[in-house]
């Protein structure tokens, strides 16, 4: 029987809670309730079911059990992992394709609005691939680059570009287990091929084509589609924001982006400001427009313009309950197909912009990046027309100041300056034990669990114990509502040593880094660090871990995969999608062991899914101490730091001299 929760077991956000409610006083349903409603099948959720041929489905409950073909549960589950690794890597490095597609075409001046906004990262990107930079105008270089990064996706031979930029003893490791991709596209195709009906059988051998296929993603077509973001729409530096659905804005047009791909958004963002769409606005009764993200594209604008976000992959539905969003301008995925059903309850309009992503009864105005500012216009008179159609709205007073966009390179700056930028100041607070360790905190909302409860809980935990926190995706715009991605949170809800460093650099104890394919920015980070020194020769050798809390899509899989391969331990909350059922099965968690010991022992990275929060914390904290350990680095010690900077010496002010010299000197004598 499904269990009805209450708005506050469904979400921890006052301002979910409020439209939640309000959902329900209308008698409208959302992901939520479908979540209530809807039982997952525990043997499709556990990985025991297979349907990849017409002999099936089947389905594996009992010990020793096979498949019409033969199959075992172990292969079955391998094959059902590798396959949603592969969707994933799809989806992501897709997105790389069409970036890298724009690059050429602004390259050869074929596009409208869009400019190379940053030479100095195509200058530095092109370096690292032999592209020559001299005595070349931005677009030849542009061109050059944007055929090496094309080329990746259909390459048959060799190994991709990109995985030049990790370390150098890891790209060995790949090498000796032949598991660099020779070409992204090819990569995606095999994985599909191997687990055909009749292909292959051996689970261990098809979970390491699973690492090669997330590889085509973490080191291809998401470090693609990071780069020329960067280079086309300017790599991001800290700027003032703000998140939660209190941005939306009662008298004036509220258009909300929603999907991944920046071409789209920045476009919008560049024609809402354009003095014709403000008068149209204005003829038609607001103040203007006011533009909002959801989910990735929030952070792929919120980033560089600072431009509101309205929330994360959960707060969809929800922003379109308040009755003022005149349009939901989506592109490509965790787009949810129940957004028209509901938006007919209310004016909202939807409209699909993508050639790849259509949704029945919504509007379709496809974009082209040749047409870019004519067409994000007609998107945005679409909705100021709409403005006249709002009844009644409901917004809830609810948002939060944050300061995003902390790419890598701008962390070198922050460090050290532009004449000294380094990573040698992090690494010295981690090898002194004034920062712990590092955790990246990634990943989707899934209505399953309380929405943002686990990202946030997990957050504030490792923050007392000193940990620094990096974070992209859904999983950064939870802690921007809570306040987090604020510098006054780094003196107040963190540990003693973690505070002389936001305090001495002047940042918040979480770094927001953008967009799902951004992980790759964590990735670069890790490679900076080591190449700094003091922290062993490879990414396995920093204390550092990654969580997803509350993962639900495919492309989480990926990630996972890649930062696996380039040597991190990788926790994800809720269920496993390979989890077995022990009880009933005994060899099910065969799997399980792999991805964590097997792949410990090959790549030094680790997948575990651990569904309570207190043990993810326990993990992290073993995992970050035993790599300390490792590296001979002092027992971490919380009683250690917290007295240095402004406020002990105001404390020491307050002494007499000699005691004053003492206690700096170690010596009262003058």
């Amino acid at each position: 029987m499904a269990t009805k929760r209450t708005a506050q077991q469904q979400s921890s956000d006052p301002a979910a809670q409020e439209m939640l409610i309000r959902a329900e006083e209308l008698g409208i349903g959302t992901a939520f309730t479908r979540a209530d409603n809807m039982a997952p099948c525990n043997i499709g959720g556990a990985g025991m079911c297979c349907k990849q041929c017409g002999m099936g489905p089947c389905r594996l409950t009992k010990e020793g059990q096979v498949g019409v073909c033969g199959a075992t549960l172990d292969t079955i589950q391998a094959r059902n992992l590798i396959r949603a690794i592969a969707a994933g890597v799809a989806a992501h490095s897709d997105h790389g394709r069409d970036m890298a597609f724009t690059l050429k075409a602004v390259a050869n001046g074929e596009t409208e609005g869009y400019t190379i906004r940053d030479v100095a990262k195509l200058r530095i990107v092109a370096s690292k691939y032999n592209i020559p930079v001299e005595k070349r105008s931005p677009q030849e270089i542009a061109n050059e680059l944007a055929d090496l990064y094309i080329s990746q996706f259909g390459q048959q031979k060799g190994e991709v570009a990109p995985v030049i930029r990790a370390p150098k003893k890891r790209q060995q490791l790949w090498r000796q287990l032949k598991v660099v991709p020779r070409g992204i596209d090819r990569e995606v195709v095999e994985a599909l091929h191997r687990t055909h009906i009749g292909d292959d059988q051996d689970p261990e051998h098809i979970l390491q084509h699973a690492i090669r296929t997330g590889l085509a993603d973490g080191w291809g077509g998401s470090m693609i589609a990071t780069d020329i973001s960067d280079i086309l729409f300017g790599t991001p530096a800290p700027i003032l924001g703000q998140a939660n659905l209190g941005v939306l804005k009662d008298d004036m047009v509220n258009v909300v982006v929603h999907g991944h791909e920046p071409t789209l958004s920045q476009m919008i963002v560049a024609a809402s400001q354009d003095p014709e769409i403000i008068e149209y606005a204005k003829a038609a009764g607001a103040k203007g427009v006011q533009l909002s993200g959801i989910c990735c594209t929030a952070n792929e604008i919120l980033m560089r313009q600072g431009i509101p976000a309205a929330g994360n992959f959960l707060h969809q539905e929800l922003a379109i309950l308040t009755g003022s969003v005149e349009a939901m301008v989506v592109d490509v995925q965790c787009i949810m197909q129940a957004l028209v059903g509901l938006a007919a309850n209310f004016h909202t309009k939807i409209i699909t912009t993508s050639p790849k992503v259509r949704i029945t009864g919504a509007t379709h105005i496809e974009f082209d990046e040749h047409k870019a500012l004519t067409i994000a216009k007609q998107i945005l008179k679409e909705a100021i027309d709409n403005y006249k159609n709002r009844g009644k709205t409901h917004i809830p007073q609810i948002r939060e100041d944050l300061i995003p966009g902390f790419s890598h390179e701008y962390i070198n700056y922050m460090l050290g300056g532009s004449y000294r930028a380094s990573f040698r100041p992090l690494n010295d607070a981690i090898m002194a034990g004034r920062i712990r360790g590092v955790a990246a905190i990634v990943g989707c909302n899934n209505p399953r669990s309380s929405q943002d409860y686990l990202h946030n809980y997990v957050v504030k935990e490792l923050l007392k114990q000193d940990v620094l926190i990096v974070q992209t995706g859904c999983g950064a715009i939870s802690s921007a509502k809570l306040g987090l991605m604020l510098g006054e949170a780094g003196l107040t809800e963190v540990g003693a040593g973690l505070r002389e460093v936001c305090e001495t650099v002047g940042i918040p104890p979480v770094l927001h880094m953008g967009s799902c394919v951004d992980n790759t920015r964590i990735l670069t980070v890790l490679t900076q660090m080591v190449e700094e020194g003091g922290l062993g020769d490879d990414i396995d050798q920093v204390p550092a871990v990654g969580l997803a809390p509350e993962w639900m899509s495919e492309k989480a899989l990926a990630i996972a995969a890649y930062c696996v391969a380039s040597g991190a331990y990788v926790i994800f909350g809720g269920a496993s999608p390979i989890s077995g059922m022990p009880d009933r099965v005994a060899d099910s968690d065969k799997v399980l062991h792999y991805i964590s010991q097997g792949w410990e022992k090959l790549y030094g990275g680790k997948l575990e899914f651990i569904a309570e929060p207190d043990e993810m914390i326990k993990a992290t904290l073993a995992h970050i101490d035993k790599k300390r350990a490792a590296l001979g680095l002092p027992v971490y010690d919380p009683a250690k730091f917290g007295r240095s900077g402004d406020a002990r010496m105001l404390e020491l002010e307050k002494l007499p001299l000699a005691e004053r010299r003492q206690a700096i000197y170690g010596t009262a004598a003058d």
